[in-house]
C-alpha cells in the first residue's frame, strides 16, 4: 500500500483532529529520522499509522482484540486509554499490509516505551508527545532539545508523562517506567567514562 492509499484510508477512520495529530507526527517522525539517520520512510508510516485505532470505542477495541487474540497487558483493562497502541499495531499489519516489525513495533509502545528501545520506537514516541498541534508547557524547549539529544530529550518527555499520569491518579505501565530507568541508567553509565 502506498502512502497516499494509507492516508486515504486512515481519513476515513480517523476523526479530522486525530487526522492532522497524524500528520504532525509522521511529519515530526521524518524530521528527527534525519537528524539521527534513520529511515525516513519507516519513520512516516510508523508517524502517520501510530494511533490508526484512536478512534475505535474501547468496547469494541477490546472485543476485536479478544477475537484477534491480540495479548494485552492487565494495565489495559484499567487504563483502557492504552489499548489503541496494542491494537494498532494489529491494524497496521492486517488492513494497511505493513509487514516491517520495526514500524510496527513502534506503533506498538508508542505509549509506554519500552526498555532500551530502537531508535525508530524512540522517535514515534517522543514524535507524538511534540507534534506541532500539541500544546503542553515548556513544549517549545523540547523541541528543541529533541533534535540535539535524543535521550534526553526522552528521559523529560517521560518524565513528563509520568508526572501527568500520577497527578491524574491513574495506573502506570511499568514499561514507562523500564523504559524511563534504563535511559537514566544509560545516561549515568556514559556520563562516567
Amino acid at each position: 500500500m502506498t502512502e497516499l492509499e494509507m492516508l486515504q484510508k486512515l481519513e476515513e477512520m480517523l476523526d479530522e483532529k486525530r487526522f492532522k495529530h497524524s500528520l504532525g507526527v509522521r511529519d515530526t517522525a521524518e524530521m528527527l529520522a534525519r537528524c539521527y539517520g534513520e529511515d525516513v520512510e519507516k519513520a512516516r508510516i510508523a508517524g502517520v499509522l501510530h494511533d490508526c485505532a484512536k478512534n475505535i470505542p474501547k468496547d469494541e477495541a477490546f472485543a476485536i482484540c479478544e477475537r484477534e487474540s491480540i495479548p494485552l497487558k492487565p494495565v489495559c483493562y484499567i487504563e483502557k486509554g492504552l489499548v489503541h497502541a496494542y491494537l494498532g499495531a494489529h491494524i497496521a499489519k492486517h488492513e494497511f499490509g505493513v509487514k516491517d516489525g520495526d514500524i510496527l513495533s513502534a506503533i506498538y509502545y508508542h505509549t509506554t516505551g519500552h526498555e532500551d528501545m530502537p531508535l525508530l520506537t524512540k522517535i514515534i514516541y517522543l514524535s507524538d508527545l511534540i507534534e506541532p498541534g500539541r500544546n503542553i508547557p515548556d513544549l517549545e524547549e523540547l523541541r528543541l532539545l529533541a533534535q540535539k539529544d535524543i535521550d534526553e530529550a526522552l528521559i523529560r518527555a517521560i518524565n513528563s508523562t509520568i508526572s501527568h499520569v500520577l497527578s491524574k491518579g491513574s495506573i502506570l505501565d511499568c514499561d514507562t517506567v523500564m523504559a524511563r530507568n534504563f535511559l537514566v541508567q544509560e545516561k549515568r553509565e556514559k556520563s562516567a567514562i
